[in-house]
């Protein structure tokens, strides 16, 4: 594995470990230098080696154990940092990253055995890397949502990635779901929960155009049926106050969808008859709808107004 730098400044500096033990060179250990994060990559590999040899000879729990993986700790902490800056690119800050990485690296260094012959950065970076990418899954989703989900969407992007490259071409659902070995139903869940990853600013700029205004996209749209509700509910009390041969009439003319002719011959009036009663309702009901106060009972039209053979229809009734 190539060196790793240990030029990068430490964001998460480490307390000496007060009432230091001798556990250097008295116990078979090289002497740590005092300033630890500026030791070669070199050098605190030989150090790392001799130091967990000592590891294992140690208690857990005593003071020399702490001092022993501490000085481990620090010592690749260059490591963690190494690992670190291939997140560089993310929203989480640099300096939690390390944090979240400087546990796995705890973790590598507590399950390392160095008789097996493997080199610890070999060993480690998996878990540091492991340790970051659980950090994201756990924290980057702006909505959250179940694990398996969240492992479903990377597969459903493989999976998309390697067929398109077999077939030279977009694949198709089922073939997708049928390399993974689930159902659409279960794929389209998974594509759905892929929208939780991240979530656009309502303040975000509406075109690509940076100096455009931001976007002024409404939390809702104008349902046209309120309109239809509000005037049903308003007409509700209006047809109320009819007579049943009214509203016999406007059964058979809006409900039925009748002719005037045809609503004629069922009530025994003539068509021009029908044609004065629905003008007069209607013109009613239009003057009921548009009032701010409904009218009174003494001034609306008796319900035999407009029965007359001579009553001519209004010059607006259509």
């Amino acid at each position: 594995m190539s060196s790793v730098s240990r030029d990068t400044a430490d964001p998460l500096p480490l307390e000496p470990y007060v009432g230091t033990p001798d556990v250097s060179e008295a116990q078979g250990v090289p002497a740590a230098p005092e300033d630890r994060l500026a030791v070669s990559t070199a050098d605190a590999r030989t150090l790392s080696v001799a130091l967990f040899r000592r590891l294992n000879g140690l208690q857990e729990g005593t003071p020399e154990y702490s001092y022993v993986r501490n000085t481990l700790v620090e010592l690749n902490l260059s490591l963690v940092k190494y690992v670190a800056r291939r997140f560089r690119n993310r929203s989480e800050p640099l300096e939690d990253i390390v944090q979240v990485g400087t546990v796995g690296l705890i973790k590598a260094i507590n399950r390392y055995d160095v008789e097996r012959g493997v080199e610890f950065t070999t060993f480690a970076i998996p878990t540091v890397t492991g340790e970051m990418k659980r950090f994201f899954r756990d924290t980057s989703w702006s909505v959250k949502v179940p694990r398996r989900l969240q492992e479903l969407r990377l597969d459903i992007a493989k999976a998309h990635d390697t067929l398109e490259q077999s077939l030279g071409r977009r694949p198709t659902d089922d073939e997708i779901a049928q390399r993974l070995g689930i159902s659409t139903a279960e794929l389209a869940e998974g594509r759905q929960a892929a929208n939780g990853y991240t979530a656009g600013s309502l303040d975000a700029p509406a075109g690509p155009e940076v100096d455009t205004a931001p976007r002024a996209l409404p939390l809702g749209e104008e349902e046209e049926a309120y309109d239809l509700i509000e005037c049903l509910e308003t007409l509700k009390p209006l047809l109320a106050t009819l007579s049943e041969r009214d509203r016999q009439i406007l059964s058979l003319r809006f409900g039925q969808e009748l002719t005037q002719a045809e609503i004629g011959d069922r009530l025994g009036l003539s068509q021009m008859h029908v044609s004065r009663l629905l003008c007069r309702i209607m013109t009613e009901l239009r003057a009921g709808m548009l009032s701010e106060e409904p009218e009174g009972d003494d001034e609306a039209a008796s319900p035999g107004e407009g029965d007359r053979p001579g009553d001519a229809p209004p010059q607006d009734c259509s």
